[in-house]
């Protein structure tokens, strides 16, 4: 048995000024900054039990993509392949993957405060 759930998204903006972009999405979403993370990413502050949003600066084209949390990442990533999901890339102790029609995701492990009350179960 393991659990899992949306854990948040991630705007991937292949930009030079990092700050530019998150400026432009805490405007656009009405979130202001939580913490910049080492020029790589801006987190913006959400509600509570809500997604966490993040502006992170890629190299590869913009795009928006979500992050699974899960308490076991390899069993989820065994269980979205049954799905037809594919593994893309492992970075550190997670997985960018991709949906049988083309979307980009990553399976995280779990973080959220919320987690064990939010996430789905799967035996």
């Amino acid at each position: 048995m393991h659990r899992s759930r949306l854990a948040g998204l991630s705007i991937d903006c292949r930009t030079d000024d990092l700050d530019a972009a998150a400026d432009f999405w805490c405007a656009v979403l009405g979130r202001p900054r939580l913490r910049d993370e080492g020029g790589k990413y801006v987190v913006l502050t959400t509600p509570e039990r809500e997604p966490h949003v993040e502006v992170q600066k890629v190299d590869h084209d913009s795009r928006v993509h979500i992050d699974i949390e899960s308490d076991d990442v390899d069993a989820e990533v065994r269980r979205l392949e049954a799905l037809g999901a594919r593994r893309l890339q492992q970075v550190q102790d997670w997985w960018v993957m991709e949906a049988p029609t083309g979307q980009r995701f990553c399976v995280v492990p779990a973080e959220s405060e919320h987690f064990a009350e939010t996430a789905n179960r799967w035996d």
